[in-house]
């Protein structure tokens, strides 16, 4: 016995993984802006990208997700240039 996936299932699963994405990327892009910026960032960047590509119903957290990544690249490579590429030094 096989099952037909009809598709208006599928579009709910689809809608639901989208979502999914969406919310995962504002809450790794949120921690982001302090913590891990190098590889939370790009993480948030790709996840809401894909939520907003796949029509996800929660497009405000989707692109708050994408605002968040990139802000939190923007502060690693201004920390980065204005310390002159040194964040901390335990010599002291």
């Amino acid at each position: 016995m096989s099952t037909v996936t009809t598709p208006q299932h599928t579009g709910r699963r689809e809608t639901a993984e989208a979502d999914g994405l969406a919310v995962a990327s504002f809450l790794l892009g949120l921690p982001g802006l302090l913590l891990f910026n190098i590889v939370l960032g790009p993480i948030a960047i790709t996840l809401a990208t894909l939520a907003l590509a796949r029509g996800t119903s929660r497009r405000g957290r989707a692109v708050l997700g994408l605002v968040l990544g990139i802000a939190s690249l923007v502060i690693l490579a201004v920390t980065t240039a204005t310390s002159h590429g040194v964040l901390m030094d335990f010599s002291s």
